[in-house]
């Protein structure tokens, strides 16, 4: 039977949980990533507005750091070292079963994560009725684009089409494109 916690207790659980699933995730992730990992897919974190909140509890407490800035539109969070001592340290006071649990769905789902930070797409309207799309690769630590393609669908359903293939074929869109244009022969 799990031990009714305190608000405070509570508060210092959701901070471990969120500094165990950066640190095992072993890549800085963005703010969206944390939230749908810790507080939407799962609900270790039970209140989505108090994840946003302990992320930022965090980084001004000097456990995590950004890479990036907002202004770039990609910002992503790491573990400190501060943060790493204090995880190490701490790390015992999450129960057994939840660092299992998070583990196992962290193993399960890290490229998932990985790749929906690596490949980017939005959508726009145009005044003729046509829709723009814009589709992104980011390395892992970078946080500006390193590749970027701009289309013209001449549908809604079209440029959400385009959106979902993106994910899938952005590595060999971005491959036969390098090869073509950059040739290292």
């Amino acid at each position: 039977m799990d031990k009714v916690l305190s608000e405070k207790e509570q508060r210092v659980q959701d901070k471990l949980i969120m500094l165990f699933v950066i640190d095992k995730m072993e890549i800085p992730l963005t703010e969206d990533s944390i939230l749908d990992i810790c507080s939407v897919k799962n609900i270790w974190i039970k209140n989505y507005m108090d994840c946003k909140a302990i992320i930022h509890d965090l980084v001004s407490s000097k456990l995590l750091y950004k890479i990036g800035n907002e202004k770039e539109g990609k910002e992503l969070f790491a573990l400190t070292y501060e943060g790493r001592e204090c995880l190490s340290h701490l790390y015992r006071r999450l129960p057994l079963a939840k660092r299992e649990e998070i583990s196992a769905y962290l193993q399960a789902n890290r490229l998932n994560v990985k790749s929906s930070q690596e490949y980017s797409a939005t959508y726009s309207k145009n005044d003729d009725g046509s829709y723009n799309v814009e589709l992104k690769i980011y390395e892992p630590l970078i946080t500006t684009p390193m590749f970027t393609l701009n289309i013209k669908a001449p549908s809604r359903q079209a440029a959400n089409e385009a959106i979902h293939k993106w994910k899938a074929y952005a590595p060999s869109i971005y491959e036969t494109i390098y090869d073509k244009l950059i040739n290292i022969d």
